[in-house]
């Protein structure tokens, strides 16, 4: 294998002199035999159908009494930590706290038998909040029935677009949102929630509509704050930040929900001037399909397709990187279906949209889970919470959802993430900022947009200028590596150019342009220019003329071209476009060390590996 990571071709030098090659010292079986027919990435061992479609099945097999004990300790515990969080959210995005609670019931049920993951938690998170109260604001005003029923009616169009993305395989797309991109994203929403609870925080509020400018207007009217709310939110926020230091995995969130409750009626808070939930309808949610105009229907759908980018990349990298410490693969189309049935399930049950929440599933692992039990048992929870405990949540202040708020946006926010991107390419740490900037002051929806746009110039900057090398002999590696090591020799005369990303219109003006740099930079008058093509899977029209105009303009100056380890598939395309017959054949070699010494005419390097 070679230093860009693809495989030297194992076929007989053609060209005379090269050295010849020899049959591996393996057992060697024919392909059709070995592989009984199939393509070389299919699956020998093909799953059922009801456990492909329905992993719970398959992953409760064999389960047993102590595993069931993990999972409903682990259950309860996430379910504590995301009952506060729930209605949280949902006062974030002008919902009723109930609709915050009701997408963890059947949801979180139908999540569990579709999930290809048995530990990631799902629910109302944060940036959705977000996200869904910016996309109702200009259709209805907050807290009315209207408002509440376009909340479930976004719920089922996000579900829409989920199932869209499923069918037509879009499971890919995720991998489109740049890490920069989701960064900086997640980070201005963070700032974003912090600035909208401050005037929970102290009992004030703003007409203005930009969050910083709304922040400075209630600094402006801080002498006329509530000293009960400020007090409240004070011994809140103390709470949270001692009780996760103390005890990391203790359900500090609801024990400010409790004991905000208890004090609340207790003291009549809000015959004090402090605002809380208000009466909360006990029962279950009733199953009803959304009722909106059609004009409603088309202005939600820009902000379900806003919700569905943001919530399945933020989900996707979040279950990737619990899932490779753990050694396990996440199937992204599986998972394009479970949230697909999940949000639909939220959108008849008078929800909200959901996705992934990083913080619950760290906790889920911590716990020890082992599979989506833990999603049934946490709904069980929440369903004996609206059974039994709404008539307390009424008395809940709004300075204690606050300060939950405000810890886990502070939470959003990762050092670490940050940290690996000032390791990277610096463009990726501006591409951040700008989207933190984008999205503190043009709101969450414009920068979303934003941020789309910047990942696709994120990915046209990548391959506009892909990974390139002039190669020399390495006679510690015995083969043609980067010249910037120490012990690579170089042929005088002779430039060999790696180029590794397939050539097309968008970057073959670079390619020359690094060709002709490197023969004007050659130590010795060049001759010889070797391309090494084993990084290059294809070219289109443009490189093709682009490959023409090279091969001319170095004739030219009496260079000589060749090409190296170029695949079949680079060859038949390099035919059909006639630079095999431009080039001539014996201008075509299987490894590098052939290319080179058929234009230089020496003998390969003392111990040189016949493949290179």
């Amino acid at each position: 294998m070679d230093e860009a990571g693809h495989d030297d071709r194992e076929q007989p030098a053609s060209e005379a002199g090269a050295p010849a090659r020899r049959t591996p010292s393996v057992q060697l079986e024919p392909f059709a035999a070995a592989y009984d027919g199939r393509r070389p990435f299919r699956s020998a061992r093909k799953a059922p159908l009801s456990s492909r479609y329905l992993p719970l099945l398959s992953a409760i097999r064999g389960y047993s009494p102590g595993r069931l004990r993990t999972d409903t300790v682990a259950g309860i515990t996430v379910a504590a930590l995301a009952l506060p969080s729930a209605m949280a959210y949902a006062d974030i995005a002008g919902l009723p706290v109930t609709a915050g609670l009701y997408s963890l019931l059947l949801p979180l049920v139908v999540y569990a038998f579709l999930a290809s993951t048995p530990w990631v938690v799902v629910g109302p998170e944060g940036t959705l909040a977000l996200l869904v109260g910016a996309g109702l604001a200009p259709l209805a005003a907050a807290g009315s029935p209207e408002y509440a029923v376009l909340g479930s009616a976004l719920a089922a169009l996000v579900a829409g677009v989920y199932l869209a993305a499923f069918l037509i395989r879009l499971g890919w797309i995720a991998d489109y949102f740049s890490q920069a991109v989701l960064v900086g994203y997640i980070t201005g929403i963070a700032i974003l929630l912090v600035l909208g609870q401050f005037g929970k925080l102290v009992g004030l509020s703003s007409d203005r509509d930009n969050a910083i400018l709304a922040a400075g207007d209630i600094v402006s009217q801080l002498g006329e704050a509530n000293a009960a709310t400020v007090t409240l939110a004070v011994v809140s926020l103390g709470l949270l930040i001692g009780l996760r230091y103390l005890w990391p995995r203790f359900p500090a969130a609801l024990v400010v929900v409790v004991l905000g409750i208890v004090v609340s009626w207790w003291l009549d808070l809000a015959g004090h001037g402090v605002s809380v939930a208000g009466p909360v309808p006990a029962g279950l949610p009733e199953f009803v399909v959304p009722k909106i105009g059609a004009r409603d229907w088309v202005q939600l759908a820009g902000v379900a397709a806003g919700i569905f980018l943001v919530g399945f990349s933020d989900s996707i990298l979040t279950a990737r990187s619990f899932a490779a410490q753990r050694g396990e693969t996440v199937d992204a189309d599986q998972e394009l279906l479970a949230f697909s049935a999940a949000n639909a399930a939220a959108g008849i049950t008078q929800g909200m949209p959901i996705g992934t929440s990083g913080s619950r599933t760290a906790v889920n692992l911590g716990a020890g889970a082992t599979s989506q039990i833990v999603g049934l048992v946490g709904a069980f929870a929440i369903l004996v919470v609206l059974l039994v405990l709404t008539e307390p949540i009424q008395y809940l202040p709004a300075a204690s959802l606050g300060a939950i708020i405000v810890m886990a946006a502070v939470r959003l926010i990762d050092p670490d993430q940050w940290r690996a991107l000032t390791r990277g390419d610096r463009a990726e740490v501006v591409i951040a900022a700008v989207t933190v900037l984008a999205v503190v002051n043009l709101g969450v929806l414009t920068a979303l947009v934003v941020a789309v746009v910047l990942s696709l110039l994120d990915v046209v900057r990548r391959i506009a200028r892909p990974n390139d090398a002039v190669l020399g002999w390495s006679t510690s590696e015995q083969r043609y590596a980067d010249v910037s090591g120490a012990d690579v020799a170089v042929t005088p005369g002779t430039v060999v150019y790696r180029f590794s990303d397939r050539l097309f219109f968008a970057n073959v003006h670079f390619f020359k342009r690094r060709v002709w740099a490197a023969v004007d930079a050659a130590p010795a008058p060049t001759r010889h220019v070797v391309l090494d093509m084993a990084g290059v899977p294809g070219v289109d029209s443009s490189a093709a003329t682009g490959l023409r105009e090279l091969h001319d303009g170095l004739l030219a100056r009496n260079v000589d071209m060749r090409l190296a380890r170029a695949t079949d598939p680079l060859e038949a395309a390099l035919g059909r476009f006639g630079l095999i017959e431009m080039l001539g054949q014996d201008h075509l070699h299987s490894t590098v060390t052939a290319a080179v010494e058929a234009a230089a005419g020496t003998t390969a390097p003392s111990g040189s590996d016949p493949d290179q």
